[in-house]
């Protein structure tokens, strides 16, 4: 298996931009307010994969990240748009 194809394991998920770092998604975290337990509810995820996306072990799919900053207000659906080229 070809672990540079898996989403996870790629630097960059081409759909979405690059994935965010583990700075970004902490700070996007406790911005929000949230604990670990309930920013990784928000995406449908673990604990233990929120755990590992903020300690570096494992690549958040920008998606993921696009998903919690739209439940939290961090972002609209007009600029999820803007990133992807779409006419509003």
């Amino acid at each position: 298996m070809d672990t540079v194809s898996h989403p996870n394991r790629s630097k960059v998920n081409r759909r979405h931009g690059q994935t965010p770092t583990p700075a970004e998604i902490r700070a996007a975290r406790e911005s929000a307010g949230k604990t670990q337990a309930q920013a990784a509810a928000l995406v449908y995820g673990t604990v233990r994969t929120w755990e590992d996306w903020e300690g570096g072990r494992r690549r958040m799919p920008a998606a993921a990240l696009e998903l919690f900053m739209l439940k939290v207000g961090q972002m609209t659906i007009d600029q999820v748009l803007d990133d992807l080229g779409q006419p509003q």
